[in-house]
């Protein structure tokens, strides 16, 4: 990624603070951290940290347009993924979380990690995102895998 396509994320990502500017220096000169709210720009699907990332390594087939941003929490063995805002927010699953508006979620800036948080696939400020029905696919053919191999792991 180059710089402008740096900056122009920390630029989107910012945006969606109440207070853009704010949010810029925290990540520069506070914790490294700001909360955003979801809901306006973007929603964020959590799911745990194994199922994600089978789920991350699935939509990078040649086949598939580029993931969009995703997050990973390793304090909470989680990854998040930004989707577009959705109210109905209808995803339903084992361990699935939806933040839509009236939700906040601590994210780093896109150019380094911060604490236990670590951006997998930053945003690249165009304002892409997943696409919630490959998401799903890719989710469903995740499961379906650790579905056979967790009985071989003694999960």
């Amino acid at each position: 990624m180059t710089n402008a396509m740096w900056m122009q994320g920390v630029e989107w990502l910012a945006a969606a603070a109440s207070d853009p500017r704010t949010c810029k220096w925290e990540w520069d000169h506070g914790e490294g951290v700001a909360l955003l709210e979801a809901g306006r720009y973007w929603d964020v699907l959590s799911v745990p940290d194994r199922l994600g990332l089978l789920t991350l390594d699935l939509l990078w087939r040649p086949s598939l347009p580029v993931p969009g941003p995703t997050l990973a929490d390793s304090s909470a063995g989680r990854i998040g993924f930004f989707l577009p805002p959705d109210p109905s927010g209808g995803w339903i699953g084992s361990g699935l979380r939806y933040a839509t508006r009236g939700s906040w979620v601590a994210v780093p800036p896109p150019y380094r990690p911060a604490r236990y948080l670590e951006w997998l696939v930053p945003p690249d400020g165009t304002g892409a995102l997943h696409v919630p029905a490959t998401l799903e696919l890719a989710l469903r053919e995740a499961n379906g895998t650790l579905a056979v191999l967790s009985p071989m792991s003694g999960d």
